[in-house]
């Protein structure tokens, strides 16, 4: 205890040291390669987990101490022991690769030791017409909208949030998808029956953005730094979302609130509990309605080429997978029991 009448200063605490470890730096050095290249923010967030997890998985703080062999046993290990698909294990891979070429510069050698995850022989879910419309009469406001693209469009879901006003041709019946899966644009049709809908959605959506712009705000993220070279092209109608959020979020960077596209778990879980009302039975995602694109056209005698073209298929037998969920039994032979006309 001090002296009476002392006056005792507060105890001063040292400041907490954060120490960056060399895996941090590695992942933070990846991030900033991924934005630098523009990749999709699915493909981002996936790289990065991947990244991070094989480092955690060899316990050891620098990448570039982890060469060949590392990376072949994470990929066996992925395989043996975690048995996930094929699919994850190729993302895993190109996330590594990725990682050694273009963000360490140390390209890798050879990957392809390793204990290869086998394809499950797998069709597609796939709804009937009458499905469909059961499920869309569960649907309502904008996920019906967005479903009603998937279906009627064949477009991936995140192809359908990432859509721009410009890129809605209404007079040509057209959607444009830019740098979608595998960095392609491609064009496809605009149902018909969407049309009116689409109008009036875009017409409270122009309304909103009005309302934004007088509150200072209405700025979209625009691709390729283009916010440089055109000043004001995140504030135009026509780089803006079609379906937009409700809300804003901050960019950590700059600070400027942007306003970004609708978030696909809202409509995953719309057409999740849609399904149930619906009381259908097959297990049915937003993907399933693109999937369901596909079949009738190939039911109507479209040839498949052009299926594959408004698919963004890069591979024909993508999409000739279709061809086995037809609904003309096993392989398009009718059975002989249809013959006893009974």
């Amino acid at each position: 205890m001090g002296a009476p009448g002392e006056i005792r200063q507060p105890a001063v605490r040292p400041k907490l040291r954060i120490v960056r470890t060399p895996r941090d730096e590695t992942i933070e050095r990846a991030r900033r390669v991924l934005l630098a290249r523009h990749y999709a923010k699915r493909t981002t967030e996936s790289y990065l987990h991947w990244i991070e997890r094989f480092l955690v998985f060899h316990d050891r703080a620098d990448a570039a101490d982890l060469r060949e062999d590392e990376v072949n046993a994470f990929l066996t290990e992925l395989a043996v022991q975690k048995h996930v698909a094929e699919s994850t294990q190729n993302q895993a891979r190109a996330a590594l690769l990725f990682l050694y070429d273009q963000v360490l510069g140390q390209p890798l050698q050879r990957v392809d030791n390793i204990v290869r995850a086998k394809r499950p022989k797998t069709l597609p879910e796939v709804l009937s017409r009458a499905e469909v419309q059961a499920l869309f009469k569960e649907l309502h406001s904008v996920p019906l909208l967005v479903c009603q693209l998937l279906y009627g469009s064949g477009l991936r879901l995140d192809e359908a949030l990432n859509l721009r006003v410009k890129d809605i041709d209404f007079d040509r019946r057209e959607v444009t998808t830019k740098r979608a899966k595998g960095k392609k644009d491609r064009v496809t049709m605009l149902p018909e029956t969407a049309v009116e809908p689409l109008q009036i959605h875009l017409l409270r959506a122009k309304n909103v953005h009005r309302k934004d712009l007088a509150m200072g705000l209405g700025r979209v993220p625009l691709p390729f730094a283009l916010n440089r070279k055109y000043r004001n092209a995140e504030r135009e109608w026509g780089w803006q979302w079609v379906f937009p959020a409700s809300g804003y979020f901050t960019d950590r960077n700059d600070g400027i609130k942007y306003r970004y596209h609708l978030d696909p778990s809202v409509v995953q879980k719309a057409v999740h509990a849609a399904c149930q009302r619906a009381k259908i039975a097959k297990h049915a995602t937003p993907h399933t309605l693109r999937h369901s694109f596909a079949t009738p056209l190939l039911e109507a005698g479209y040839d498949i080429r052009t299926i594959q073209e408004l698919l963004g298929h890069a591979n024909v037998k993508t999409t000739q997978i279709y061809t086995h969920v037809l609904n003309r039994g096993g392989h398009g032979v009718k059975s002989p029991l249809d013959g006893f006309g009974i």
